[in-house]
């Protein structure tokens, strides 16, 4: 018998059942939740489903109509999508075992500031439909200026890491967020940049009066 790739397979199945006890122990934090925490959690995260039923819907409705658009166009969804369900996991910690550390150290208001960038920047790059180039610049820096926050807040996610004020289960779930964002955020300003190829396609075919 080889013990070593016993020893091996061992060590394996103890951290593999070790991160589903870390995750169960991290999602069951939400009993914790009063009734703000439980206010500030659907509305975070409802926002963000909503804006992926809202996208997935309008390319569902074009493709079916027979819209052809660029293959890149439907990372959007993938990304929102991934962005989700991450923040699903995180703000379960921000909002209970962290949520002092959070507020003292700052890292709170790092957030305030990323999430008001992404937020106007995807209302902007909507709006820019209309009026793309007064739009351009001002979607291009919120754009820059929420990825360049959410480098500060990884920074700082990585520091309570160090310190042992985070677990792996919320920097997993930071990882996704960070890709799924910048997923997001770069098929979408491609979409812009090359004219929103298919929107009025879209818009005609599912009789939308905005577009």
């Amino acid at each position: 018998m080889n013990t070593k790739a016993g020893y091996a397979n061992f060590d394996s199945a103890k951290a593999q059942n070790s991160v589903w006890r870390d995750l169960i122990i991290y999602a069951s934090r939400v009993e914790d939740f009063d009734a703000t925490d439980w206010a500030v959690y659907f509305v975070w995260v409802g926002l963000m489903l909503g804006l992926f039923g809202s996208v997935t819907s309008f390319l569902v409705g074009g493709a079916m109509a027979g819209v052809q658009y660029p293959t890149y166009v439907w990372n959007i969804p993938v990304g929102i999508f991934i962005f989700a369900v991450a923040i699903s996991f995180d703000t379960i910690g921000h909002r209970t075992v962290y949520k002092d550390w959070l507020r003292e150290k700052g890292e709170a208001l790092v957030h305030h500031v990323t999430i008001f960038a992404g937020i106007t920047s995807t209302v902007l790059l909507i709006l820019a439909y209309h009026f793309p180039g007064f739009l351009r610049i001002p979607v291009m820096v919120l754009l820059l200026l929420s990825v360049f926050y959410s480098m500060i807040d990884e920074a700082m996610h990585w520091v309570r890491y160090a310190t042992q004020h985070s677990d792996r289960i919320e920097m997993v779930s930071h990882f996704f967020i960070f890709l799924g964002h910048n997923i997001m955020v770069l098929a979408w300003w491609k979409w812009f940049d090359e004219g929103y190829v298919g929107v009025h396609e879209t818009a005609l075919a599912l009789h939308l009066p905005f577009f």
